[in-house]
């Protein structure tokens, strides 16, 4: 809970130019007593914590996980988390004292800061960055520069000259406690102010200050109740409405309260009184009421509510599942697995009944005490598994993701913190909530690559963070998939999982039944209608003619990947990365999907002047367009990033689905994750042959799990699916892999060639990536690196130096090297302190100044 900021807090917190812990916190230090200090933890990219002071008046509130405000440096002021206190000074420099504690109760507990100290040991990046990342920005303060006099200033002592700027200023002033910025500028009606701000400064007329402020704010409703004086006097009451006879307005929303509030037979009800909105909602007039409050009849108040709608849900009605033969072996095997080893993988082919296995799994948590996190890529994408378990947990559940806001996120880390929400459904940075007693965390889709962060750092992977998260809290792990990660099925393999298999579809549903279309043919045939075969669209027509709905499957958004010139062969290329410009017909533009840099097609091309200039490949956007022309009486929606980008875009179109408001469904990757549609028995899956040919060691793999989860949403009801997989390729060995639904054979086959060419799961592998704004210095710095890491770490672990395949991003030129670590009979934490001691030597040089160095360990 906050304490809470107020002007007397603030009033310690203003930052001098200068050292304001020697000008106003050293008192307690004179005293005779024993002296406390605190190691903060601080949201900047700094590699350790920093040692406080805990003066004597705050040593009560200072504890491990609260929140603190110190300086740092000599300007900032920054909020920070005590993550230990002792009675050790620091050698290397003086420790300042700790300005204010934010909170009554710690906000972090001891399981979170040692999982952050040990994510920044392994992920080799800064403990501050780790801390920037688990906590919340609505915890974090932000700031805001004030001016006001300087105590000491004396207009009648001055020899100081002031300008007439100047004088407006400290007029200002004096009326006033402080002046923002922006208040200056309209005092000075000018924007130009840090000159005469400075000059003040030097004159000691002023002093500059930062007011801090909490972000996170709890949502609150207004609400009224009528006064104590009539709930105490029934009679008063009844004279009440003589005196408002000739006010029929007031007499309105005097019985509209007494309906809803029935103080007659419970006078205690009064107490929470109601809503002023529900009470107005009736057309009542709120000129009449504010009278009515004005003249004591009613009371005004705000009440805290929560921002989750759990539709008023505190005691759902349970569940009643029924297991199948094989959910329940299923479900048996993992209790006995669990019994000996604390991570499970459940390998569930598609529609097999995972989740109702799941539920069983959190309720039994949850009626022995422990706390359950259930993981999911992208919660934004499981609007369905949401709303199941919803109705199944009630407010039990809290959410978290990043389409809430800052308030909602800091309200479920409250309510994790509080006990109120046991349970929690959250993407990946929900592992970083301040669990306490955490029993069980099911990480579904475990193979899916959303969990891994790219940028910023810490560039962490939530599935292995989970395990260590867990085993902080002796809690158990489950790891579900139908086509699981090669590095966790070989774990499972190794028996340092333990492994259970789920083979047969819920409710006597089958695996859909595949079909090749050679694209290459049918071209020649000139069958092809723009982008579909004769035999996706005579299946799409039969669809639609038995009222099923049909998913399309293109690993892709945008209109087209490319416009080019037909005479020149010109392409519009971005300005600050090295790729194309990918087009948009619907906003009719050029962007690039890495910068985000964006311009209007011109009708001309800009080397030749040729008008001839056409869309290559084709994206998401032009599919959509293409059905409507071919189909123009279906209603056909489109799911990719563009057209999911607002909080509940997403629930929207998969809501219109469900309702069976659309026909046919275009989409890039989300539609892999986690739907379930009675009505869908066909998908066509486009442009297969891209995935497959990526360069990438894992591409076989992530073909085969892509492929394998989009026709899992077929045929999941009684009738069997049928899936159109178009490609130029169709005597390609995977094909047959998923057509046979073997996903065996495909781990075996990837295993022999992980393990010939020193891949994972054999090794770990980090990812260097340089970074400069000169392609010189940048491969200059990328090759001495190189040699550096040859000499220190042996010539067969690195990998490299290479160009990436998009080799500029935002006019940073990269470069990259690979290292490779072998998991066994090599010391992790050695390996990795020789790889440090390359990069910092690299980063010393005074050669490459400016080079950036990104390190991201076990690279996807």
């Amino acid at each position: 809970m906050s304490r809470g900021l107020t002007p007397n807090h603030l009033n310690s917190l203003r930052v001098f130019y200068g050292d304001l812990t020697q000008l106003e916190l050293n008192n307690d230090a004179l005293s005779e007593r024993k002296t406390f200090f605190a190691n903060v933890l601080l949201p900047v990219p700094i590699p350790k914590s920093f040692t406080y002071r805990i003066p004597k008046n705050l040593e009560p509130l200072v504890e491990v996980g609260s929140r603190v405000i110190v300086q740092f440096g000599r300007k900032k002021i920054l909020t920070g988390i005590v993550a230990e206190c002792h009675e050790n000074p620091p050698e290397a420099y003086e420790a300042k004292y700790i300005l204010e504690v934010l909170d009554e109760f710690p906000v972090m507990t001891s399981s979170q800061i040692r999982l952050l100290y040990w994510a920044s040991e392994y992920y080799m990046c800064t403990i501050g960055e780790v801390l920037n990342a688990a906590l919340p920005s609505g915890l974090k303060l932000s700031s805001q520069s004030n001016i006001q006099l300087h105590p000491d200033f004396k207009p009648e002592e001055e020899n100081h000259e002031f300008s007439e700027k100047e004088e407006l200023i400290l007029s200002a002033l004096r009326h006033r406690s402080g002046l923002t910025y922006d208040e200056v500028t309209d005092v000075l009606q000018q924007k130009s102010i840090y000159p005469i701000l400075k000059s003040l400064l030097s004159k000691e007329s002023i002093l500059i200050f930062e007011e801090v402020k909490e972000k996170f704010k709890p949502k609150k409703i207004a609400k009224v109740r009528l006064a104590q004086s009539f709930i105490e006097d029934p009679a008063s009451l009844e004279n009440l409405f003589e005196r408002l006879e000739k006010r029929p307005k007031q007499i309105q929303i005097l019985l509209k309260y007494l309906q809803e509030v029935p103080i007659y037979h419970y006078p205690e009800k009064n107490a929470s009184g109601l809503d002023k909105k529900s009470l107005l909602s009736a057309n009542l007039s709120p000129s009449s009421l504010n009278t009515m409050v004005k003249n004591k009849i009613f009371d005004t108040f705000d009440e805290v509510v929560s921002r989750f709608d759990h539709h008023g849900d505190n005691h759902p009605a349970p569940e009643t599942i029924k297991f199948s033969a094989p959910q329940h072996q299923a479900l048996e095997a993992l209790l006995q697995v669990f019994d000996q080893k604390d991570i499970a993988l459940l390998h569930g082919i598609t529609g097999s009944g995972k989740t109702e296995i799941y539920i069983d799994l959190i309720k039994k948590n949850l009626e022995s005490g422990n706390q359950v996190l259930y993981l999911l890529p992208e919660i934004a994408l499981t609007t369905q598994i949401v709303k199941r378990l919803m109705k199944v947990f009630g407010s039990k559940m809290g959410v978290f993701h990043s389409k809430y806001s800052d308030n909602e996120r800091v309200e479920i880390w409250n309510g994790v913190l509080s006990g109120k929400f046991l349970f929690v459904v959250g993407v990946r940075s929900a592992v970083f909530l301040p669990f306490d007693n955490l029993g069980l965390i099911i990480v579904d889709e475990e193979h899916d690559n959303s969990y891994k962060q790219f940028d910023p750092a810490p560039r962490y992977n939530a599935r292995d963070l989970a395990m260590v998260l867990a085993g902080f809290h002796h809690g158990k792990v489950l790891l579900g998939s139908a086509t699981p990660s090669i590095e966790s099925y070989y774990l499972a393999s190794q028996k340092k999982y333990g492994l259970v298999a789920l083979s047969h579809r819920f409710s006597g549903g089958e695996l859909p039944d595949f079909q090749l279309v050679d694209i290459l043919k049918e071209r020649k045939k000139k069958t092809m209608k723009e982008d579909f075969s004769p035999q996706l669209l005579s299946a799409i027509q039969k669809a639609l003619k038995e009222q099923e709905q049909v998913i399309i499957f293109q690993n892709r958004r945008g209109y087209a990947p490319y416009i080019t010139c037909q005479e020149c062969n010109w392409i519009p290329k971005c300005e600050s990365c090295a790729v194309s410009l990918t087009y948009h017909m619907y906003v009719n533009q050029l962007r690039c999907h890495y910068c985000g840099y964006q311009e209007k097609p011109g009708p001309a091309c800009p080397a030749c002047g040729s008008t001839k200039l056409k869309t290559v490949g084709f994206g998401t956007e032009k599919l959509e367009e293409d059905l409507k022309s071919f189909f123009p009486e279906a209603k056909i929606r489109r799911m990719d990033l563009d057209t999911t980008r607002s909080k509940y875009s997403y629930q929207n179109i998969i809501d219109d689905f469900e309702k069976g408001d659309t026909d046919i469904l275009v989409g890039t990757q989300m539609l892999s994750k986690g739907l379930d549609f009675a009505r869908v028995n066909t998908v066509g899956i486009l442009d297969a042959d891209r995935m497959i040919n990526f360069p990438d060691f894992r591409s076989a793999e992530k073909t085969f799990q892509l492929i394998t989860q989009v026709s899992g949403r077929a045929g999941r009801r009684n009738k069997k699916g049928k899936v159109y997989i178009q490609t130029s390729q169709p005597d390609h060995p995977l094909f047959q892999k998923i057509i046979g639904h073997n996903y065996r054979q495909m781990y075996l086959d990837e295993l022999i060639e992980r393990q010939k060419y020193r891949y994972p799961p054999f090794v770990r592998i980090i990812k260097l990536t340089l970074k400069h704004h000169e392609k010189p210095v940048c491969h200059k710095a990328t090759v001495y690196l190189h040699s550096l890491l040859k000499t220190a770490m042996g010539k067969g672990r690195i990998l490299g130096p290479n160009e990436p395949v998009i080799a500029r991003i935002r006019n940073q030129y990269l470069m990259e090297i690979l290292v490779k670590i072998e998991r066994d009979k090599v010391n992790l934490k050695a390996a990795k302190k020789a790889l440090k001691d390359c990069i910092i030597a690299v980063e010393n040089d005074k050669q490459f100044k400016g080079i950036r160095i990104i390190i991201d360990v076990d690279s996807i």
